[in-house]
C-alpha cells in the first residue's frame, strides 16, 4: 500500500517532498523477509555532501534513484552523491537517475558520473559507453541518466557522485594545512558565519614589507561556490591558491604588485548539505547582489560589505572581481563579462580573457561572451559590473563539468580533479601577462610564451 501511494505522489509532482538523503537504506527485493543476503544493495547518502532522496528496486539488476531536491526550494534536482554495499562479487546492475530537473546535459555528450570504492580510493569516471542519457515516458517525460556497473569487491563501499565533490571539510583541511606552514605573505580570516554558523573563509595574499607600498598595489579579488554543486570551481580555486604561496618565480612577481583577496567557498552550508544551486533556505545567492540580507544571505552581505568598503578606499585600487563556475552544458573553461557602452572599455575587458587564452590550452575564448541579460541582474558579475569604477573587470569563469578540447584536438579530453587545478594555476600566471610584470631575477624560461605573437596581440588595446 504504501509503494502505490508513493508511485502515486511521484506521478503527481511529489517528489518534492523528498527533503532528507537514504540513510543506510537496504534495498531487498519486494516481498522478501528474512535475513539480508549479499547482493542486496545498501544505499547511503547521510554524509558531507551527500545527496540520494530514495531508490526504487525494479529488479535485482535495476534501480531507480531519485535525487533529493535542493533544501528548501524543489526546483533543483540535479547534483547526486551516495554509497553503495553489501555487494554481491560480479554483480551487475543498472542505475537510472530519474529526476533530473534540467533537460540539457553534458551526459548527451559523453559526461559520465565519478566512482571511488575502498580499496580504489582516487575518483575515476565511468566509461562513456556505460552511460545513457534518454526522456523516459515511465518518468513525465523527465530525463533519465542510466548507468550500467559492474561490482568487483565484495568488502568494498562503493561511492558515485556527479563529478568530483570538494566538501567544506576538505576546504577547511586545506586552509588549516596552509596556516600551518606561517608563510609571511598569506593571511586568513574569518570573514563571517554562514546560516548553520560555517566559517566564510577569507584569503589575502600579498608580499608585505620590501615590495611596493600597499597603496601603489592592484587588488584582485576571487570567488568560488556560491552555486555548491559546482565543484569544479573549488578545484580551480585551489589551484589559483597553490600557484599564489607557491615559490615559483612568477607567484614571487605577482605577490610584490597585487594583492590577492579570496573566498573560496560563499555558500558553506549548500555545499555541506549536498544542494546544487541554492543556499541553506533554499535561496540561488547570484541573485541576491543587489540586496543580501544580513540573516537570509549572511556570507555575500559580508563579502559584499567588504567589497563596497574596499572600493570606497582610495587607497585600494579593486581592478579585478573573479567568480568562479561550473557549466553543465558546455566544454572548456570559458568567461562572461559585462556589455558597455563605450568600446574602448569592451576591448579592454577583452584582453584578460585573450591572455589566458595563451597561457591555458583549454580555455576557450570563443565560448567567452559578454551579456547584460535581465535573468543575471543579481549576480556577482553584474551588480559589481555596474558598482566599480571603469577601470575595474569583473568576470564569471566557468569551466565544463566534464572537458575540454584543445586546438589540435578531435576527441573531448575529460577533466580531472589536477587538470581543474592547472586551469587555477593559468588563471593566476595570467596576471602577470596583463600587468606585464618584470623581474631581474625572473628566468625568460618561466614565461612559456607559446606565441610569438603574443606581445603584439596584448599591447593592440
Amino acid at each position: 500500500h504504501k509503494e502505490k501511494n508513493q508511485s502515486a505522489a511521484i506521478e503527481t509532482g511529489g517528489e518534492d517532498a523528498l527533503v532528507g538523503n537514504v540513510n543506510k537504506l537496504m534495498v531487498s527485493p519486494p516481498g522478501y523477509s528474512g535475513a539480508p543476503r549479499k547482493g542486496h544493495l545498501v544505499f547511503d547518502a547521510c554524509f558531507e555532501s551527500g545527496n540520494l532522496g530514495r531508490v526504487d528496486y525494479i529488479s535485482e539488476f535495476e534501480f531507480d534513484l531519485f535525487i533529493r531536491p535542493d533544501t528548501c526550494n524543489p526546483r533543483f534536482r540535479v547534483w547526486f552523491n551516495f554509497t553503495v554495499e553489501n555487494v554481491r562479487e560480479t554483480q551487475r546492475v543498472i542505475f537510472n537517475v530519474v529526476n533530473f530537473s534540467k533537460t540539457k546535459s553534458l551526459y548527451r555528450d559523453g559526461m559520465s558520473p565519478v566512482v571511488k570504492s575502498t580499496s580504489r580510493p582516487k575518483w575515476q569516471r565511468l566509461p562513456a559507453k556505460n552511460v545513457y542519457y534518454y526522456r523516459c515516458p515511465d518518468h513525465r517525460r523527465n530525463y533519465v541518466m542510466s548507468f550500467a556497473f559492474c561490482f568487483d569487491r565484495e568488502e568494498d563501499v562503493y561511492q558515485f557522485a556527479y563529478c568530483y565533490p570538494y566538501t567544506y571539510s576538505r576546504l577547511q583541511h586545506y586552509l588549516a594545512s596552509l596556516e600551518r606552514r606561517n608563510l609571511p605573505y598569506l593571511q586568513r580570516e574569518q570573514l563571517g558565519l554562514s546560516v548553520q554558523q560555517r566559517r566564510l573563509d577569507l584569503l589575502t595574499i600579498t608580499n608585505s614589507g620590501k615590495s611596493l607600498p600597499e597603496k601603489e598595489k592592484k587588488l584582485v579579488f576571487l570567488t568560488a561556490r556560491v552555486h555548491p554543486g559546482e565543484s569544479p570551481a573549488s578545484f580551480v580555486c585551489q589551484g589559483v591558491i597553490d600557484f599564489l604561496v607557491s615559490l615559483h618565480p612568477v607567484a614571487q612577481i605577482l605577490r610584490d604588485h597585487v594583492i590577492f583577496k579570496i573566498v573560496p567557498m560563499l555558500n558553506p552550508d549548500g555545499v555541506y548539505l549536498g544542494n546544487y544551486r541554492c543556499s541553506l533556505m533554499g535561496f540561488d545567492l547570484n541573485r541576491h547582489w543587489q540586496d543580501p540580507s544580513p540573516w537570509a544571505h549572511p556570507t555575500l552581505h559580508a563579502v559584499k560589505q567588504l567589497i563596497v568598503q574596499m572600493n570606497q578606499d582610495p587607497r585600494v585600487s579593486l581592478e579585478f572581481y573573479i567568480d568562479v563556475h561550473a557549466h553543465s552544458t558546455m566544454l572548456n573553461g570559458f568567461m562572461y563579462g559585462n556589455v558597455f557602452e563605450d568600446e574602448e572599455r569592451v576591448q579592454r575587458q577583452a584582453v584578460f580573457p585573450r591572455l589566458l587564452c595563451q597561457n591555458a590550452p583549454d580555455f576557450s575564448f570563443s565560448n567567452t561572451s559578454f551579456n547584460r541579460d535581465v535573468v543575471k541582474a543579481g549576480t556577482g558579475r553584474r551588480f559589481l559590473g555596474g558598482l566599480l569604477d571603469d577601470t575595474s573587470y569583473c568576470y564569471t569563469l566557468e569551466v565544463s563539468f566534464y572537458s575540454y578540447m584543445t586546438a589540435g584536438s578531435t576527441a573531448p579530453v575529460p577533466y580531472t580533479e589536477e587538470t581543474y587545478m592547472k586551469l587555477g594555476r593559468n588563471v593566476a600566471r595570467t596576471f602577470l601577462d596583463y600587468y606585464k610584470l618584470k623581474s631581474k631575477s625572473m628566468p625568460v624560461r618561466c614565461r612559456k610564451d607559446k606565441n610569438p605573437q603574443k606581445t603584439t596581440m596584448s599591447t593592440g588595446y
